[in-house]
């Protein structure tokens, strides 16, 4: 299974920091964001990823690819643990490719943008600005690994969900899901809910950035009508989807970390290093 990434976006929420670097590229701990979204599909094992991006983000491309005076200088100085560690940025086995999202129209345009690239095929999303805390977790399955695993048994497709407080549903898309669910479960969905009020909102289960979805997907989004905003969104051809009855939410383990605005990512640095 391929991985789209979409990165084509400004980074408002990151203003001033991502002005002259992507969001994607700030640091945290000892490197960039984008690059622990890589490894998790890494470990998942997916071996080929596709950047849906934009002419200011080169510096994503160019962080994955090889630089070869800097490895010679390295290895001339003797830094060689140093060396070792910027040949394993992009991780062993695994293919990074681009393709570039000429407008801002929207999630669901971005995913469309790189559809030739994946042949139409059953896909992974994941979103670059969550990271999913996995050493939080009892189970021995990570969280993407574990979507993967479910969906291939018989292509339900999968969304990430995770349960946050009652008063902050009114932040995020919420699951209206058939019977109850635990973490590291899956269970079907009747649908989802964009930003309800706390007292219309179906489930405190909050969608979070990470989707497995089969290859049904595809005419749907191209189908979609703008939606919020006047951009395609992926949502809405995931709402056609379940009318088919083949999506289901899974209930992830760990914890997620919102790390598109700097409050968020302030709070993951903090965990991270206390964890690290």
């Amino acid at each position: 299974m391929k991985a789209i990434i979409p990165v084509a976006g400004f980074g408002t929420r990151m203003l001033p920091a991502s002005k002259a670097i992507p969001k994607e590229m700030i640091t945290l701990i000892d490197r960039p964001l984008i690059q622990y979204v890589i490894e998790e599909a890494h470990a998942a094992g997916i071996t080929e990823i596709i950047l849906v991006t934009h002419t200011a983000k080169s510096a994503i491309e160019n962080h994955f690819d090889t630089n070869f005076e800097l490895e010679w200088q390295l290895e001339q100085k003797g830094k060689l643990e140093i060396l070792d560690a910027v040949r394993s940025v992009c991780p062993s086995g695994m293919r990074i490719s681009s393709v570039r999202q000429s407008r801002g129209l929207g999630l669901g345009h971005a995913i469309l943008c790189a559809r030739e690239m994946v042949n139409s095929d059953d896909i992974a999303i994941l979103l670059p600005d969550v990271l999913i805390n996995n050493k939080l977790s009892n189970h021995a399955t990570d969280n993407l690994a574990a979507m993967i695993q479910r969906f291939n048994i018989d292509k339900a497709g999968q969304v990430m969900v995770e349960a946050v407080s009652e008063k902050d549903v009114v932040k995020y898309g919420v699951a209206d899901i058939e019977g109850d669910i635990t973490p590291g479960t899956s269970r079907p969905v009747r649908g989802f809910v964009e930003k309800p009020a706390i007292d219309k909102a179906p489930s405190n289960l909050a969608v979070v950035g990470r989707y497995v979805l089969p290859k049904e997907i595809w005419p749907y989004l191209e189908q979609a009508k703008p939606g919020a905003g006047g951009e395609i969104q992926l949502t809405d051809a995931i709402d056609s989807l379940v009318k088919d009855g083949v999506v289901e939410a899974y209930y992830m383990t760990g914890k997620s970390h919102d790390c598109g605005y700097i409050q968020g990512y302030v709070e993951t640095f903090i965990e991270y290093a206390n964890n690290s």
